[in-house]
């Protein structure tokens, strides 16, 4: 499964939060259905979203690329440390939940 198409796919087609107070603030509400985050999203955030995300009962998938990469990957001119998929549109995001817990 290629990750980054199934991010821009998702981005593109479903409704997607991007940005680490978005995201937070959504997770908090108990919205949302995957966190996406990069791989050099700083610890007090990383510590905030998975807080409140194990509360919510949200996975979180760790991308192994930057902020920078990530955004790009999102189709943005600017870095992204964090997004949240409320609804994946017609992307197989989730699939990486399934591959996850095998």
């Amino acid at each position: 499964m290629d990750i980054n198409k199934a991010i821009r796919v998702a981005v593109d087609t479903g409704n997607v939060k991007l940005g680490t107070k978005q995201t937070i603030k959504s997770v908090k509400h108990g919205e949302g259905i995957l966190v996406i985050l990069a791989a050099n999203c700083t610890k007090d955030t990383m510590n905030d979203i998975e807080y409140y995300a194990k509360l919510s009962n949200i996975p979180i998938y760790i991308h192994k690329s930057t902020s920078l990469e990530l955004g790009a990957i999102c189709g943005k001119p600017f870095p992204v440390s964090a997004l949240l998929i409320v609804e994946p549109g017609n992307s197989n995001i989730l699939n990486i939940i399934k591959q996850e817990k095998h």
